[in-house]
């Protein structure tokens, strides 16, 4: 597995809630970073309110390894009820990409709801690595060797970070369900 392949990791869960509740949590850009390990806080651009193609929002991202940064996203896919996926960039070219472009992303996350016919939904999220450089780029570089593993190990910690977040979101919307 290499870093120009693309590499992914997807979590998902059953969640006892219908489609529309879950759509609310998903498409709230603040709520990730009440559950996230990593994303500290999303706020709209541009004076967006709320996801629209195109509209763009800035996410503060903590790591104990990779210190702090800065991110832009570009909503590159919405279909109420059904999906929710953006493309990251980075917006001070702290990783090399000095011209952000969300068609050549550091990363595309995306949320996936498939409603069930009993009135539940399972909740699908997606995150796929690269092109652009990001700072796992950096981590690869300086052990080029250890590229599957350093790939690998990432992958493992979005998983479990993912994972994570949708528990959280899994039991707002049941919360509120029930």
């Amino acid at each position: 597995m290499r870093y120009a392949d693309g590499p992914t990791a997807t979590a998902e869960t059953p969640i006892a809630a219908p489609p529309a509740r879950v759509w609310e949590l998903v498409t709230d850009i603040g709520l990730p970073a009440r559950l996230s390990p990593e994303l500290t806080s999303a706020t709209w651009l541009d004076g967006a309110s709320a996801p629209a193609l195109g509209a763009r929002f800035e996410g503060h991202n903590s790591h104990p390894r990779a210190g702090t940064w800065r991110t832009h996203s570009h909503v590159v896919e919405l279909v109420e009820h059904r999906a929710f996926a953006w493309a990251v960039t980075d917006p001070d070219g702290c990783f090399g990409d000095a011209a952000p472009d969300p068609a050549r992303p550091l990363a595309s996350w995306r949320f996936e709801l498939s409603p069930a016919a009993d009135g539940t939904t399972v909740l699908r999220q997606t995150v796929r690595l690269g092109p652009a450089p990001s700072g796992l780029s950096r981590v690869i570089e300086s052990a080029p060797d250890r590229e599957e593993a350093i790939i690998a190990a990432r992958l493992d910690e979005l998983s479990r970070n993912m994972t994570i977040t949708l528990q959280g979101i899994k039991a707002l919307a049941e919360e509120s369900a029930g």
